[in-house]
């Protein structure tokens, strides 16, 4: 890509934390985390509000130290050659916030300079798709448009590394749809996509693979499609006649499995193959499949501890990036 000059993290990464570690006094924020991304790859950083979702990438970013450990960008230390990682970066806050006194084209013509120019024509072709007018002053704008407003910063200058802290809070479904579109559409043009968030259907639509974080420590990463086939879900199955308890009991991840009237309800981890082809013996007249909750996940797999400490509550992040 013109302008991206080499350069990867261990191993041929794009983004590396090795044993990284924030403390908060007695307490730990993020506890010995170690990952990699892949050049080219979009990453989820998945895990519940508080889990350490945005001290992690606040560290990365050399936004704040770290206790212990270190973290690269484009094979450059962050601290070392923090100024270098911010400009080949595109960074978007959890909470994203901006200069209120300003307008929408202010604010990004003003972030446009400070990175030694950006294409006009991006900018506005940014702001048509994702319908964020310009001229409105910010502290006017909804959450939801401020979030456009944060995307179109962080999109705007064609970054090396995207790195986006709950991208999707606030805005609409149709907007949601066209963040998806940006993000493919980067990672087509040779972007690494860094992204963290608490919405499952959001990792897993998006994502090459998912690191999962809970308390502070880095549980798993995994591919999205591992982590979706391990999920436990609840299935509903009504039958024309008496249900078949006894058919299902002995099935392979089934457990729980009650009988209502002449229907089935069972928990279910793993390959849904055997519980389909038990069901077509008889005759279905309705099915339901309730997909867990993203701490449900982890209360199935990861137990209901994990081994984790107390955590302190993450830093968001407050100022304008």
């Amino acid at each position: 890509m013109e302008g991206r000059p080499p350069g990867t993290g261990t191993n041929g990464g794009a983004i590396a934390a090795e044993r990284l570690t924030k403390s908060y006094g007695r307490s730990r924020g993020i506890v010995d985390v170690t990952f990699e991304v892949l050049p080219g790859e979009i990453f989820g950083f998945l895990g519940p509000n508080g889990a350490g979702k945005t001290t992690t990438i606040r560290t990365i970013l050399d936004l704040i130290r770290p206790t212990s450990g270190r973290a690269a960008v484009l094979g450059l230390d962050s601290h070392e050659h923090a100024i270098e990682i911010r400009r080949r970066t595109g960074y978007l806050p959890g909470e994203f916030a901006a200069y209120e006194n300003m307008n929408g084209r202010d604010y990004l013509g003003y972030f446009a300079h400070l990175r030694g120019g950006v294409d006009p024509e991006r900018v506005r072709l940014l702001a048509e798709r994702l319908q964020s007018d310009l001229d409105v002053r910010i502290s006017s704008l909804s959450h939801g448009n401020r979030q456009k407003l944060g995307l179109i910063q962080a999109f705007m200058h064609r970054p090396s590394v995207l790195v986006l802290d709950e991208p999707t809070q606030g805005l609409d479904p149709i907007m949601q749809q066209e963040f998806h579109r940006l993000i493919f559409e980067a990672r087509e043009a040779g972007t690494t996509v860094f992204i963290s968030s608490h919405v499952l259907p959001e990792i897993e639509r998006l994502c090459d693979r998912v690191g999962v974080i809970r308390e502070g420590r880095l549980i798993s990463v995994e591919d999205v499609g591992t982590l979706k086939a391990r999920a436990l879900r609840t299935i509903e199955l009504q039958f024309d006649g008496p249900a078949p308890r006894g058919e299902f009991e002995g099935l392979p991840g089934v457990r729980d499995v009650e009988v209502h009237g002449d229907s089935l309800r069972f928990t279910v981890a793993g390959d849904l193959d055997r519980i389909v082809k038990t069901a077509a013996r008889h005759r279905v007249v309705d099915l339901v499949s309730h997909e867990p909750g993203l701490e449900e996940i982890f209360l199935a797999f990861y137990g209901p501890d994990g081994g984790a400490p107390e955590g302190a509550p993450e830093e968001e992040g407050k100022a304008a990036p």
